[in-house]
């Protein structure tokens, strides 16, 4: 016989069903007989880690949108906070003290300073610093009458007037003077504009020295700004001023006299040749050879790129020569073209390759404007005749019997056009095709001849 207690109720069916399915599965289910609706029968812990939650009922994610320890009363001056209370369950982290703060510190400067952006960003500083100067040497600055070494000499006996054209030129040979005072090879040397009473020469030892032709044959200054050799050296019209490319990736543009620097250029590639434009309205603009196959147009009174990039190359261009009256200008490159280009046109007007030409690293516009010749690299000096606008590759003629053994060799003409010289390890004087002498200066990669040579010797000799 069953006692007991039975009081009628009334339960909803649904949710009979869904607390008898959630004891089933959670383990825990709402007491009916309780007053409140937070009551659980069952397992508590997991009702209180699920916060109640049902079969049936979404649980809480954490989502929901965080409340303000807000106090809005503005009557409140010390504790009003408006709409910038923290939250409730904000976490307030005390500031570490001087000590820690400062170790903390110099762990983060050290890693940036070993990442990646950290060091392009040391190497760029590193290279905005620039150690430049420049030495005389000379032991009077000016002579008695006031003029400095730029004004050409006139008790030499020699014409050294820009329009004199000697009548007959002659072979050289006898060995006059040697400069010496670089400590490494020679990439190039630069007459002085018009007298040639001056000579400029850049070397492997980032250095650019200025000597004198005549009179004592002494070093007038020293050029110090480069970090690494110097490639490529080039005049204006008159002479004042003068560029220099070196392999640091920087142009520079120097005061002959003062030995100042007037400007920097760099786009972070390394300049190969520079090339002033010839024409005496345009001398604040030249022309770089760079690295990455383009040919960049500067103007030295912003320093910036102006007007065109000329980016037509497959390779590193090697030389700029203009032509047609400063109009035009043929480039030499080591995808072994030649392309002829129209100024501030950056669109080639006509390139010139075939199976038969090699890379040309240098070229030289004869004293009459009617021939330009380059040193190829398969050992032959080929001929580009110029007639009118056009120039034009003349593939019958060419000069053979030298060996150029891989060295960016340049030729000169005597200024009456009749001797031609070329050099490697010696030196070969060419008139219409026939050499007539070889003179051995015993000097290894000689790379400008006819009067000045110079190599990777160190020295400069005088012819």
């Amino acid at each position: 016989m069953l006692t007991g207690f039975i009081e009628s109720a009334h339960v909803n069916s649904v949710q009979f069903e869904q607390q008898i399915r959630s004891f089933d599965t959670l383990g825990y289910a709402r007491d009916p007989s309780a007053e409140g609706n937070n009551c659980f029968i069952g397992d508590l812990y997991k009702a209180k880690k699920k916060q109640g939650a049902g079969l049936f009922e979404g649980e809480k994610t954490g989502g929901e949108k965080r409340k303000r320890l807000r106090n809005m009363d503005s009557s409140d001056v010390n504790n009003y906070t408006g709409p910038w209370a923290k939250f409730e369950d904000e976490i307030t982290i005390s500031r570490p003290d001087p000590e820690l703060a400062k170790e903390l510190e110099e762990i983060v400067k050290k890693r940036q300073k070993n990442s990646r952006a950290g060091r392009k960003a040391a190497e760029q500083q590193q290279q905005n610093i620039f150690d430049e100067s420049s030495t005389l040497h000379l032991k009077q600055e000016q002579d008695y009458l006031g003029r400095s070494f730029m004004h050409a000499p006139q008790y030499i006996g020699v014409n050294l007037r820009e329009d004199h054209i000697p009548e007959r030129c002659y072979i050289p040979k006898k060995h006059i003077y040697t400069y010496r005072g670089h400590t490494k090879g020679l990439n190039c040397l630069k007459w002085f504009p018009k007298s040639a009473h001056l000579f400029l020469s850049a070397s492997m030892d980032t250095k650019i020295k200025l000597w004198e032709v005549y009179g004592n044959k002494s070093m007038v200054r020293t050029y110090n700004g480069h970090k690494m050799s110097v490639k490529d050296i080039d005049f204006n019209n008159d002479g004042t001023e003068f560029l220099s490319a070196s392999f640091d990736r920087y142009i520079k543009l120097w005061d002959t006299e003062t030995g100042q620097v007037k400007n920097r250029f760099h786009t972070g590639h390394i300049p190969f040749c520079v090339k002033f434009n010839p024409d005496d309205d345009k001398q604040n603009m030249f022309l770089s050879g760079m690295q990455n196959k383009k040919i960049l147009q500067w103007d030295t009174r912003t320093g910036e790129i102006v007007q065109q990039e000329y980016d037509r190359h497959l390779g590193v261009v090697n030389s700029i020569t203009f032509f047609d009256k400063n109009r035009r200008f043929c480039s030499t490159s080591d995808d072994k073209s030649i392309r002829i280009w129209e100024w501030e046109i950056p669109v080639d007007t006509k390139l010139i390759q075939n199976a038969g030409l090699h890379s040309i690293p240098t070229m030289t516009k004869s004293p009459t404007e009617k021939w330009v010749v380059g040193q190829s690299m398969d050992n032959r000096i080929v001929l580009f005749q110029l007639i009118d606008d056009k120039l034009r590759f003349a593939k019958k003629k060419a000069f053979k019997g030298h060996n150029v053994a891989g060295y960016a060799c340049s030729i000169d003409f005597a200024p009456d056009m009749r001797i031609m010289p070329a050099r490697i390890n010696r030196i070969d004087m060419w008139v219409t095709g026939t050499r007539l002498v070889a003179v051995e200066p015993g000097q290894s990669g000689i790379e400008r001849a006819i009067g000045i040579l110079h190599g990777e010797d160190k020295i400069i000799r005088n012819w």
